[in-house]
């Protein structure tokens, strides 16, 4: 993986997990359950994250049986 596609992906789990652990904290402190909004952004999230990292795996595959 590229130092630059590493470093994003390091960027989306970084903000992952401070969303996480704040909806974390309301949960135990306030016993209150995470907006749904700010549910869904963690979700989109995740979604871009395993968009980016599928990317890579489809073109290796794609370029693997180019030949056949």
């Amino acid at each position: 993986m590229s130092s630059a596609k590493r470093e994003e992906v390091s960027s989306h789990l970084r903000y992952i997990r401070l969303e996480l652990r704040d909806m974390h904290q309301m949960l135990l402190k306030e016993g209150l359950l995470p907006d749904p909004g700010e549910a869904r952004e963690v979700h989109a999230q995740l979604d871009a994250l395993h968009q980016l990292l599928s990317e890579k795996n489809k073109k290796k595959v794609k370029n693997q049986f180019e030949s056949f």
